[in-house]
């Protein structure tokens, strides 16, 4: 093993669920580099070289299953609603719900 080597930031797998790997896209996003990132993210070939693209797809997809994971949650505890029609005819008509 060389010095540099030894020297140098540990590789890992991003992981949108961990906290300071999320941290550390965002300073990269405000600093424009990854020089202040004490790792090294490792770039999956399915991404291709392009890390920052990969990162912003991992992210979205673990928004996008957050986000839907807790509204299924909230559907089995929301009560069904019904219409029952309108009520002051014309403008500003309200619907009304029960």
């Amino acid at each position: 093993m060389s010095l540099l080597e030894y020297h140098s930031r540990p590789w890992v797998a991003f992981d949108a669920a961990n906290k300071e790997h999320r941290r550390y896209y965002a300073e990269f996003l405000k600093f424009n580099t990854w020089g202040r990132c004490p790792v090294r993210f490792i770039v999956t070939d399915e991404h291709g070289l392009d890390l920052p693209t990969m990162i912003r797809n991992k992210l979205c997809e673990y928004y996008v299953q957050q986000e839907f994971r807790r509204e299924k949650l909230e559907k089995r505890n929301h009560k069904q609603r019904k219409v029952i029609g309108l009520t002051a005819g014309g403008k500003g008509a309200i619907l009304q719900v029960q």
